[in-house]
């Protein structure tokens, strides 16, 4: 049972993870990128917007592996749980968003979250599973 909990723990510690990053970085550009925030209702972002919006999802992505993979410990499956639970709760976000963005946008996002996410988790692995 307690192994159940771990799982449950590192998968939430995962999800927390990236809204906190994804949080923190979208604060961090609105302050220091000029028109930012002017455009974020209408999310009429320019190419460099969407870049950095794109970065930062990667960013969030690969910090919910690590933080789920640190709970999870050697455990894998929850960095694949946590993987797959992220493209399920984001195709719903970019299907309502799909006019608002080009299509290259929403594959590069989805296309690459589930791998971001598990090369976060191959980041953190037990001490004793490195090699020299």
């Amino acid at each position: 049972m307690r192994e159940w909990i771990r799982i449950v723990l590192a998968i939430a510690a995962g999800l927390a993870a990236w809204v906190v990053v994804a949080t923190a970085a979208n604060l961090l550009l609105r302050a220091l990128m000029p028109g930012y925030a002017g455009v974020e209702k209408t999310m009429e972002f320019t190419l460099g917007m969407m870049i950095w919006r794109l970065a930062i999802g990667a960013g969030s992505s690969i910090a919910a592996g690590a933080a789920c993979a640190a709970i999870g410990r050697a455990a894998r499956a929850p960095v694949y749980v946590l993987a797959l639970l992220l493209v399920a709760l984001f195709i719903p976000v970019h299907s309502s968003l799909w006019p608002k963005f080009p299509i290259w946008y929403h594959l590069f996002f989805l296309g690459t979250l589930a791998p971001l996410v598990i090369l976060g988790g191959r980041l953190i692995r037990p001490a004793d599973s490195r090699t020299t």
